[in-house]
């Protein structure tokens, strides 16, 4: 497994486009002072040995140089020692919306988004458990088997898309009845299932599976997503999803629907906002769970790679130094730089 041992160091990256910014100011600059002073291409005549093509590339070595230092700050490392390990923990599957109505706007900046910054910051929350991620629209799949590897979970949440799922629809039943066969066989665990969605077009007996999930000891939790006015659907270029008679189809949200499924489910139901308060209440509510003991695979010992990148840095340093920015006469004639 890769992981930066300070990933915060990654933030830094920010100043290379500021750079890559400052360098087209310089070089502009250049020109315009140049042009004060008559043609640039009878000036360049008049000065054989300079080359803006050497300037280019010995900047291009330097920001190449910069972040490498930045991946070097942030410590890359390659676990080399895989441990099982018994921790106090719960077990959550869950199961994202990602349908076309996911895209409307009536939560800021859209349901989808929103539910993803739900689970981003729900995932932080979590400690010693393991989660699984489940995306669902006519179709059900698993993306994230169950797992403690928090670190590539969050990085998954930034690519979810309606694309993912070919079939449109709301298929609720078919995603919990794939959480109930994605988690560990160890009965003693405690386990819940957490279901995101607008609830519309409810495709299967969803309350039924809820049910039959909470007769087995698993609850189901349902975090409702959007407004009950309802709101249009995006689809690009300003235009909005229109059924068959050419009007522009509204998306609501279907709170009915959610709480039959979380009162067969016997967990709790929730409505997000543009607040962090369904957050915070999922969070109490998974924090009532019962703890048990659960074994997870986990590196133990990391091995450095920044060797490797300071070597290509310092490499890149010295070429850049190397290269002069004006032509050597002795090599005028050799198009290197062409």
């Amino acid at each position: 497994m890769f992981r930066f041992a300070h990933p915060d160091f990654l933030y830094l990256l920010i100043v290379l486009p500021v750079l890559l910014l400052f360098y087209v100011y310089i070089a502009g600059a250049r020109k315009k002072a140049i042009r004060k002073y008559g043609s640039p291409e009878l000036i360049s005549s008049l000065m054989p040995e300079a080359s803006p093509k050497r300037r280019r590339l010995k900047y291009s070595f330097l920001l190449l140089s910069i972040t490498l230092v930045i991946f070097i700050m942030a410590g890359p490392q390659f676990g080399s020692k895989l441990e099982t390990v018994k921790r106090q923990g719960i077990e959550v599957m869950i199961c994202l919306d990602v349908s076309n109505s996911m895209l409307a706007e009536d939560i800021t900046p859209n349901r989808l988004e929103k539910a993803k910054q739900m689970l981003s910051r729900l995932t932080d929350d979590l400690n010693n458990d393991k989660m699984g991620l489940i995306v669902f629209a006519g179709d059900a799949f698993t993306q994230i088997p169950i797992t403690s590897d928090y670190i590539s979970a969050k990085m998954f949440l930034s690519s979810i898309n309606p694309a993912m799922v070919s079939t449109q629809g709301t298929a609720i039943g078919t995603a919990i009845n794939l959480a109930m066969r994605s988690f560990t066989p160890d009965e003693s665990t405690s386990k819940t299932i957490v279901l995101i969605t607008d609830g519309e077009n409810h495709e299967d007996n969803a309350v039924q599976v809820a049910a039959s999930a909470a007769e087995k000891g698993v609850k189901v939790n349902i975090v409702g997503i959007g407004e009950p006015k309802g709101s249009p659907i995006p689809m690009g270029n300003n235009n909005y999803m229109k059924d068959n008679a050419g009007n522009v189809v509204i998306t609501q949200l279907n709170e009915t629907m959610c709480r039959e499924i979380a009162q067969a489910g016997n967990g709790l139901y929730v409505r997000a906002d543009n607040t962090n308060s369904a957050l915070r209440t999922l969070q109490s509510e998974l924090g009532k769970m019962s703890k048990s003991e659960i074994e997870s695979q986990v590196y133990s010992e990391y091995d450095e790679q920044f060797p490797v990148l300071a070597w290509i840095a310092l490499t890149l340093l010295i070429i850049e130094f190397l290269i002069s920015e004006r032509k050597n006469r002795l090599f005028r004639n050799v198009k290197l730089f062409s």
